[in-house]
């Protein structure tokens, strides 16, 4: 069994946007080679909340409650006569997911990352909120 060197929180700092995006770069690459080709030219961008607007749009009162979110138009809905279509994007939110991460304590940040950049590219694929909650209970 292999000790570790118990981490010295008194020198940590929070992860930078540059450190979510190093960790959602990863957990892309991480992903089936078969899921990340059918993901596409998704564009992932890391930010700190969302935007007021995307928010009231949402009806979310709290930006704490937004962790991610994909914008565009699915692959269900796409079509070949559509004029240039607008760039799937897939945000993350840093401030929210970094406090659902300190509140659960039960996985990595790593793990948390990983699983709403799925959630937003189940979204990126057709899926609903409640295919994807169907999904992760099997």
């Amino acid at each position: 069994m292999t000790r570790h060197a118990p981490m010295k929180w008194s020198d940590a700092a929070a992860p930078s946007l540059d450190d979510f995006s190093e960790l959602a770069q990863a957990a892309f690459a991480g992903l089936p080679k078969r899921f990340r080709a059918l993901a596409g030219a998704v564009v992932v961008r890391i930010e700190d909340f969302a935007e007021a607007e995307i928010l009231d749009e949402m009806g979310v009162e709290d930006a704490f409650d937004l962790t991610g979110l994909y914008q565009g138009v699915d692959l269900v809905h796409r079509s070949v006569l559509d004029p240039t279509p607008e760039t799937a994007m897939v945000f993350l939110y840093r401030r929210p997911i970094l406090d659902e991460w300190a509140e659960r304590g039960d996985v990595t940040l790593g793990e948390l990352i990983t699983h709403v950049l799925v959630h937003e590219i189940g979204h990126h694929f057709g899926l609903t909120d409640a295919d994807i909650d169907a999904i992760e209970a099997a």
